[in-house]
């Protein structure tokens, strides 16, 4: 497979880099590739293949390069810069992976799914209500590659953050890898707050009386509930290993930070189970309620069946010819039947008023 092109630079004499202009070629899927040196960005535009270099020959430092949604022939040459197992790389550039922890030798592969609340106006008109990503990260001794797969799991901001705290950098690419597992996890809380807030307008409604909610909208619910469990509940493993040293290019001193990421993955873990079981609850009182709704509509109809049921017998038994009938020829034989009509059904109108099926 070809190589990414070389951005290409010119060094001074202090053997600095004067940032070049990328092609379009790398510019469509590489967002960022930096140098960090002593917890510091080093200045200029660097390709992958340089600044694996220049780390090299520095004996220090590490490089982190983010890629977004690269395809086979785009990834090819940073794995073979770094060294990436090619059954990891398929999976990067594939996507659809659940979250996992992979280890290859010198590196670890890691999938983490990303969430993104989607606002609407009500959770019951709602069609969609969480959107989801991926994010791949390779770790190496010296590296971390990044690959997204989604417009909103972007880490420039991370990446910003992290660049304001050269103390976290020092610390090398793990510290990468335990910051991106905590603004994963810290998106989840907060998904889980605005969910905690949809099921409370969808539980209100559920229980007011003439509520326009049915059933499809909680099962809309459940199936975002299904994609957040999704995300969620697969990173425990990942997360216990890191912190528990599954492998050495994670120091001691990040262990105790994934300890705390996988402490706040339990908390999302249980909002979300109990999401599950509420909603489960108000399916339930849904169905019920619509259950007995029918209910009532069914006697309503049956009360007037019963009451029209009435004039309709005795206009069908009076509506026989024949020519010896009693009262047929009888002058008020016609007022007299119309005022038991009226008497029977105004009667059986009063007693289906008291049952409360009218």
């Amino acid at each position: 497979m070809p190589a990414i092109p070389s951005l290409g630079g010119l060094r001074g004499r202090n053997n600095r880099r004067v940032a070049t202009r990328p092609d379009a070629e790398q510019a469509s899927h590489v967002i960022d590739c930096a140098v960090y040196v002593d917890g510091r960005r080093l200045p200029g535009v660097w390709t992958h293949a340089e600044a694996v270099a220049e780390v090299r020959r520095r004996r220090e430092g590490f490089v982190w390069i983010g890629l977004f949604e690269p395809d086979e022939g785009q990834i090819q040459g940073v794995a073979d810069t770094f060294g990436l197992h090619e059954l990891a790389v398929e999976d990067a550039v594939t996507a659809h992976q659940r979250p996992k922890l992979d280890r290859y030798e010198e590196t670890l592969f890691m999938v983490l799914k990303t969430v993104r609340y989607i606002e609407h106006e009500s959770p019951t008109t709602a069609n969609e209500i969480v959107e989801t990503g991926e994010l791949m990260a390779f770790l190496g001794k010296n590296f971390i590659v990044t690959v997204r797969h989604g417009k909103h799991s972007g880490l420039g901001k991370l990446r910003e953050g992290l660049e304001s705290d050269p103390d976290r950098l020092r610390i090398g690419p793990a510290a990468v890898l335990h910051a991106i597992a905590d603004w994963v996890v810290d998106t989840y809380l907060a998904v889980s707050d605005s969910f905690e807030n949809d099921i409370d307008v969808i539980e209100a409604s559920v229980f007011a009386p003439r509520s326009p909610i049915g059933a499809e909208q909680m099962y809309l619910m459940k199936r975002e509930i299904l994609e957040l469990r999704r995300a969620v509940v697969p990173l425990a493993v990942p997360l216990r290993r890191l912190a528990e040293g599954y492998t050495p290019l994670v120091p001691e001193q990040v262990r105790s930070y994934f300890r705390d990421v996988d402490d706040h993955l339990t908390t999302v873990s249980e909002r979300v189970a109990s999401f599950d079981e509420l909603l489960t609850t108000l399916v339930d009182a849904t169905l019920a309620k619509i259950s007995l709704q029918q209910n009532t509509d069914m006697r309503k109809i049956t009360a007037w069946a019963a009451i029209i049921a009435v004039p309709t017998m005795v206009v069908g038994i009076e509506g026989m010819n024949f020519d010896y009938m009693p009262e047929l020829h009888w002058q008020f034989g016609y007022p007299m039947v119309m005022v038991v009509v009226l008497a029977i059904c105004l009667i059986l109108y009063r007693i289906f008023r008291r049952n409360r099926w009218l």
